[in-house]
């Protein structure tokens, strides 16, 4: 348990049996009235932002995440296999929870793996990962870096617009949070 005064960026309350990620918190306090804190919540499953205002002092109930460095072993399935590169554990991680990442994950890949209570609740990737493109329309003659993007398919599957000049073979960088080109690696 926590007050109001407790919370900060990333902690993750306990409302109603959902988990909830503090995005952003304001303390207000009104010249009539009592003090408030103003927050902005992420649900650490679905995804889903809400703001929510506390009375001043109101106590929380915080979850504990455990956020462990992982290493992406290979897909079974629909899910995803990891080990915890302290312990050597080995963890099973739905593909619902692993979500869009799939798109970039390679295997051997360090992730950040968040549980709570032995529970997956996300993965997290590096910001940017370097691939392989592993098929893209030729270019042609007089193709420039600002004439424009064309589609380009990766080793993990996933789809990437790169510019004009790149050729199947070659190893891209991308963000992973939108799926940008963003140079050659």
């Amino acid at each position: 348990m926590a007050t109001t005064n407790d919370l900060k960026n990333g902690l993750v309350l306990n409302l109603d049996g959902e988990l909830w990620s503090v995005v952003e918190f304001q303390h207000v306090k009104p010249g009539k009235g009592g003090a408030f804190v103003r927050t902005t919540l992420k649900n650490v499953l679905s995804g889903k932002v809400v703001d929510k205002t506390f009375n001043a002092g109101t106590k929380v109930d915080t979850a504990t995440v455990d956020k462990r460095t992982m290493q992406y072993l290979y897909a079974d399935g629909e899910d995803y296999v990891f080990m915890d590169l302290e312990t050597y554990d080995q963890i099973t991680v739905p593909g619902g929870t692993v979500g869009e990442a799939a798109n970039y994950l390679l295997p051997e890949a360090e992730v950040i793996v968040a549980t709570h209570e032995s529970v997956p609740l996300y993965v997290e990737l590096p910001t940017s990962v370097v691939l392989e493109v592993t098929y893209t329309e030729p270019g042609l003659q007089g193709d420039r870096s600002t004439g424009g993007n064309k589609p380009a398919t990766v080793e993990t599957g996933a789809t990437v617009q790169v510019p004009l000049f790149i050729t199947t073979g070659e190893k891209i960088k991308v963000d992973t949070r939108d799926g940008r080109y963003l140079g050659r690696a």
